[in-house]
C-alpha cells in the first residue's frame, strides 16, 4: 500500500526522533545537564555537543537554501513555518521572559521537553507526571486567551515589526541583507558561515569536547537530524501535502515547514485526545515525540538501562509539576525549548531564537544558583539567595551579595 505524502512526512517525523531518542539517550546528550555541568563544574564539554548541534543544524540549512532545496519563506503562506521563527513582527519580550520562564522549568523538572520524553522512554514514571503538567501548560496558552490576557497583549505594542522596515524577516540573513543594501542569496550564507566558524572554534577549542567521542557524535547527529527534518517538511515533500491539503475535506492542523520542537506537540497531543482522535489533529510534532520515546526505550532496553524511577519525595513531585507546567507556559511564549528554539530556531538564524537561547541558558543557571543558596542557607530569606544568585552570574554588582559561598 503506498502511502500519501502527509503519512510519509509523519513516517520520517518518527523515524528521525527515533535516532534523535536513540543518540541522545546513548550519549547522555542534554540540554540542562550542559548547563549544570558549566555551573556547577565548570565543565563546558556537554555544552559544546549542544552548539556543535546548533552549527551542524545552521551550516545545514544554510546549503539547503542557498541550492534552493527547501523553502523557507515566511511571506507566501501562513503553512510555511511552524512556529514562525523568522516572523519579521519581532515581539523581542516573548524571547526573553519565555526563555527564563522555561529555563526555571526545566531545571525543576529535571529537563528540557526532548529529555522528558527520554526519560520516559527509559522507564522515568516522574516523566509522565512532567510531561503532563508541560501539557496543560502549552495547552492553556496555546487553545485559550490566556498567552494573549498574560503576556502578547502588553508585549506586542513594545515589539519591532521590521517589515514596516521592508526587511522580510528576523533571521540575521535578511537583517544584514537589509543593512548592506543586498538581495543577494550569498548574504544569509556568509552570516550563517560565519557564525558557524565561531561555534566551531569554541566548541572544538575551549569547550573539551574533541575527547568524548559518544556527544561528540551526538552533537553531528542531532545537528543533521534537525536538518532532514526540515527537508522533510520545507522540500519538494512539504510542498506536496500543501498543495493537496487544499483538496482535503478537513484540512490536518499545523503544517507547514517545521524541523523538532517538543512543548508545543505536547498541546497537539492534548487537541488529539481531547478531539475524539480526529485523524486531522495528528501532527508532525506528535509523531516526532513518539519516536524520540521510541528511540530512548529501545537504546534502555538493549543496553539493559531501562529502570522504574519514582519520586523521592513530595517536594520532587511538586518540583516536576512546577517545572512542567513552567516549560509548557515558557516554551509556547518563546516559540520553542531548548531544542526547539536552541537547536531548530537557531537553525533558520532568527534573532529571536538566540535571544530565547540565551534567555533558557541564563533562567536555568539562575535557577541552580538559587538552589544552591537556599540549600546552603536554609535558615536565610530567598530573596537573598535570589539575589546572591544574580551576583553569582553577574546581573548585580558584587556589592548587592548577600551570602557567601561555603
Amino acid at each position: 500500500m503506498e502511502l500519501s505524502a502527509l503519512e510519509q512526512m509523519f513516517v520520517w517525523a518518527f523515524g528521525l526522533a527515533f535516532i534523535l531518542g536513540a543518540v541522545a539517550t546513548w550519549s547522555n546528550f542534554c540540554t540542562m545537564g550542559s548547563v549544570s555541568d558549566l555551573v556547577n563544574m565548570g565543565d563546558k564539554t556537554r555544552l559544546g555537543s549542544w552548539f556543535l548541534a546548533i552549527a551542524t543544524a545552521i551550516a545545514g540549512v544554510a546549503l539547503l537554501q542557498y541550492f534552493d532545496i527547501v523553502d523557507m519563506s515566511l511571506t507566501t503562506s501562513n503553512d510555511t513555518s511552524n512556529p514562525p521563527y523568522r516572523t519579521p513582527n519581532f515581539v523581542w519580550l516573548r524571547y526573553i521572559l519565555g526563555g527564563l520562564i522555561f529555563g526555571f522549568g526545566m531545571t525543576l523538572g529535571s529537563g528540557c521537553g526532548n529529555k522528558t520524553l527520554i526519560r520516559i522512554g527509559g522507564g522515568n514514571i516522574k516523566s509522565l507526571f512532567t510531561f503532563a503538567a508541560i501539557m496543560a501548560g502549552a495547552a492553556l496558552m496555546m487553545f485559550t486567551n490566556f498567552s494573549y490576557d498574560a503576556f502578547l497583549s502588553w508585549m506586542t505594542p513594545l515589539g519591532i515589526n521590521f517589515a514596516d522596515h521592508d526587511i522580510a524577516g528576523q533571521d540575521l540573513g535578511s537583517l544584514f541583507a537589509a543593512l548592506s543594501g543586498s538581495d543577494s542569496s550569498l548574504v544569509p550564507a556568509i552570516v550563517a558561515a560565519v557564525i558557524v566558524i565561531a561555534l566551531l572554534y569554541w566548541v572544538f577549542k575551549v569547550s573539551g569536547l574533541k575527547k568524548d567521542f559518544p556527544l561528540l557524535t551526538a552533537g553531528f547527529v542531532i545537528g543533521a537530524v534537525i536538518v532532514a527534518a526540515w527537508w522533510v517538511t520545507a522540500g519538494s515533500l512539504g510542498q506536496t501535502i500543501l498543495e493537496e491539503a487544499d483538496f482535503m475535506d478537513e484540512r490536518p492542523y499545523a503544517l507547514g515547514a517545521q524541523s523538532f520542537t517538543f512543548i508545543a506537540p505536547t498541546a497537539h497531543t492534548y487537541q488529539y485526545l481531547s478531539g475524539d482522535f480526529n485523524p486531522s489533529l495528528l501532527t508532525f510534532g506528535i509523531f516526532a515525540m513518539l519516536g524520540v520515546i521510541a528511540g530512548s526505550l529501545i537504546y534502555s532496553v538493549v543496553s539493559g538501562n531501562f529502570r522504574i524511577e519514582w519520586f523521592s519525595s513530595k517536594m520532587d513531585f511538586v518540583n516536576h509539576i512546577v517545572g512542567g507546567f513552567a516549560m509548557g507556559i515558557g516554551g509556547v511564549l518563546a516559540m520553542g525549548c531548548s531544542i526547539g528554539q536552541g537547536i531548530t530556531g537557531s537553525s533558520t538564524l532568527a534573532l529571536g531564537s538566540f535571544i530565547a537561547l540565551a534567555s533558557i541558558i541564563l533562567g536555568s543557571a539562575w535557577t541552580m544558583k538559587y538552589q544552591y543558596y537556599r540549600m546552603l542557607y536554609e535558615e536565610d530569606s530567598r530573596l537573598a539567595a535570589f539575589i546572591t544568585a544574580m551576583v553569582e552570574l553577574r546581573l548585580l554588582p558584587k556589592s548587592m551579595r548577600k551570602l557567601e559561598a561555603l
